[in-house]
Order: structure tokens, then sequence, then C-alpha cells
């Protein structure tokens, strides 16, 4: 009986996964050899437990017949029963034990009819007790303990039946319950096991689909984070070779001096453009870490950004309002380089030959304030070559920077021109 119950453990709890239906119908290819492995090791499996069941239903039949032989042996006392009787035992005996078969299926329904017969037989009797421990495995306490107190009762109705001179009555009474209990507690403590296994693996699975769920943000916040950094870096370099661009179409027949100007420009454009390029790239490969001589911007740069616009022919005046000494964290210092850089872009884009006026200012503690206004202070000359394309998300890109940052973004209409505002906290020293 011992080998027969440790072979009911391997059975499992009853809720187990159902087989998938479309598992079989996977088309061969690059992943057929793999499946049709599995589909050989699933009937592999099959074949094993069918096996394991007709093995069980083998074992207890036999020790159903060993506790009829000792029954029939005069040296262990009288016998109780008559061969009649005995004869019933055993025919009802074979197709009881068949009735494990479908333990897994049905377990309370086996048990119940193999409790019932074990009133009249002896082997229906070890085969209830496989089944007992089959509803342990596989259903709720309440049950089990049905199914339990059931168990002692048919052994106590077949004492009553079938008095034995030999144990009396309520040692059959008291001694069933301490047979049954260490069964019960068997199959309890295996239904437990094979929770928590199934419990680790749900959670194993869970953790696994969270963790592909984290690293797809995770991948969708750094594409993210590259459009941005290729539209700040790209769109100010390119829109300055295309402004003059269209300039050395107009300066082709107006002397040398300013076609050479012009051209310049769009080389030391073209180069600026093709290094940060570069530096988005080595973003790409290698995280937030900036390619050797390519730092990122912060905003003691904003005079070279200035400087630059001014050589590209865009009036540009720069005030500053900064306590001495003090500098902004890199994450506020280059996100305000960004909003100086997008405003200037578009002021160059959208309003050339307006004057653009870039304010800075702020304290620790405080917020870090920047302004890019234009206004049209004369008149705008023609672009010869048309305005340079624009994506029309440099301004969402800027406003989830400064989101990241704890800021905000404003900008609109101003004085005839533009008005583009950053507003982050500056956190004040520790």
């Amino acid at each position: 009986m011992s080998s027969a119950l440790e072979q009911v453990t391997a059975d499992g709890p009853r809720d187990r996964r159902p087989e998938d239906p479309g598992a079989a119908a996977a088309p061969d290819g690059a992943g057929g050899r793999p499946e049709r492995a599995a589909r050989r090791a699933r009937r592999a499996r099959r074949a094993l437990r069918v096996l394991g069941d007709l093995g069980l239903v083998l074992a207890v039949w036999v020790a159903g017949l060993v506790l009829v032989g000792v029954e029939l042996d005069p040296e262990l006392g009288p016998r109780t029963r008559g061969d009649a009787v005995l004869a019933l035992d055993v025919l009802l005996g074979g197709p009881a034990t068949l009735a494990l078969l479908a333990r897994r299926r049905r377990p309370v329904a086996v048990a119940a009819g193999l409790t019932a017969l074990s009133v009249l037989s002896t082997v229906a009797g070890a085969a209830a007790v496989v089944a007992l421990f089959s509803v342990a495995v596989r259903r709720r306490w309440p049950v089990v303990a049905a199914v339990a107190a059931g168990t002692v009762a048919a052994a106590v109705a077949q004492a009553l039946l079938w008095p034995d001179p030999v144990v009396p009555l309520w040692a059959v009474a008291l001694l069933t319950p301490l047979l049954v209990l260490p069964v019960v507690a068997w199959g309890t403590n295996a239904r437990t096991r094979h929770q928590l296994v199934a419990s680790l693996r749900e959670q194993a699975e869970r953790e696994r689909r969270e963790h592909a769920l984290r690293v797809e943000r995770a991948r969708d916040a750094e594409r993210a984070r590259i459009a941005r950094e290729m539209h700040d870096v790209l769109a100010h370099r390119l829109s300055l070779v295309s402004m003059h661009a269209g300039a050395l179409e107009v300066a082709a027949g107006e002397g040398r001096e300013d076609l050479a100007r012009a051209a310049g420009v769009v080389r030391a454009g073209t180069h600026e453009a093709l290094e940060d390029l570069r530096g988005v790239l080595g973003v790409l490969r290698a995280g937030d870490v900036a390619p050797a001589g390519r730092a990122q911007p912060v905003l003691a740069d904003l005079p070279a950004l200035v400087a630059e616009a001014r050589a590209g022919g865009t009036r540009v005046e720069l005030r500053t309002d900064l306590p001495d000494g003090a500098v902004p964290p890199a994450l506020q210092g280059r996100t305000a380089y960004r909003a100086v850089q997008e405003g200037l872009t578009n002021a160059r884009k959208h309003a050339p030959g307006h004057g653009v006026v870039v304010t800075v200012a702020g304290a620790p503690g405080g917020e870090l304030v920047v302004e890019v206004v234009d206004a049209q202070d004369g008149p705008a000359p023609a672009d010869p070559a048309g305005a340079p394309p624009g994506s029309g998300l440099g301004l969402v890109g800027l406003a989830e920077r400064l989101d990241l940052a704890g800021g905000r973004l404003e900008h609109g209409p101003h004085a005839g021109g533009h008005r583009l505002a950053a507003r982050m906290p500056w956190p004040a020293r520790a």
C-alpha cells in the first residue's frame, strides 16, 4: 500500500492545465523539430502515466487479496465471514480497483463508491484508502473530511455486520481514524506542495511578462529620447545649412566675398551636423555616455550657441540674470540649452529677419526660467530658398524634456512674433 500511495503523489492536483489543442497543428519549419520533440515527450508522459495507473490497480488488488487471505488463515483466529461473502468480496474487489483509473477526473465519486463497497469487500476497502488519498490531493479540507468520515463509518459498519472476536468494535472505531489521518495528512501535504509549485510557476511567468513589458517600455523611451536628441541636435545645424544654401543661390552673382562667406557657413554647418550625428549614434550604441570630445551641452555653452546664430545672420541678444557663481544642475542646464536651441531654430525657420531676445534668469531654490522671444523690428527679408521643412515635433520633444526635469513649457504668439518660455525647478545647494 505504501508503494501504491507513493505512485499517486506523482499525479499532481486536479486543476491541471489542458494540453494545448493547437500545439499538434503547428506547421513544420524552423520550429518544427522542437515541436515534434515536445509532442513525443507528451506521448511518453501519457504512456508512463497509464502504465503507472495499471501498476497501482494491480498492487491494490494484490493487497486486498492478501487481506482476504489473512482472514482465511485459521492460525490468526476464527473466521468472521462465510465462503460466499468472501467470494463476493473478491468478485467486487476487481471492478473496485479498476475504478481507481477514474480517480483523477472524479475523485469524490470514486471515493464515495469505493467507501460504500468497502462495507462488503475488504479489497474495495484497500482501494478506498487510495481514493481517499486522491481526494486529499485534489479537493479542499471540508470535502476531504467528509470522505474520511465516510471511510471510518464504513469500517465500523463492516465490524457491526461481522463482529471480530479478537478485535472488539471499540478498537475498530478507535484505530480506523488513526489509520485514516496519516493518509489524509499525506495527501494534504502533497496538495500543498503542488499548489506551491504552481504558484511559483505562475509568479515566474508573471515576472517574465512584466520584465518583457519593462524592457519594451525602456526601448520605447530610448527611441523617443534618441528622436529628441536627433531633432534638437540636427535641426539647429541643418536649418543653418538650408538658410545659407539659399543665400548662395542669391549671392551667386553679387560678388565672391559674400559667396565665400556663405559657402564657409554651409561647410562648417555640415561638418557640425555630421559630428552631432556621430554623437547621437554614440548615444544609441552606448546609452547616456557621450562620445569623447562631444560632451552634452550645458547652460555655460549658451554664449557659443548665440554666437553661432549671429554668425548665421540672426540678430540675437542674450540677457542673463543669474547669481554670481551659480551653476544649475546638469539636467536643468542641458534642458535650458535645448530650449534656447529650439527657440533659435524656430525663429530662423519661421521668422527670418526678426530680432531674437534670449533671457535666462533664476536662482538656486527657485526656478530657472528661459525665454526666447522674436519680434519683427523691421521689414522681414524674403527667403529666397523658402522655409526649411520642419517635423513639428520639436516643441513636443522639448515639452517631454521639461516634464522629465519637473518643469513646463509655454509658447505662443507675442508682439507680432513668437514667445517660447521654459520653466523648471532649480534645487537649492545641499
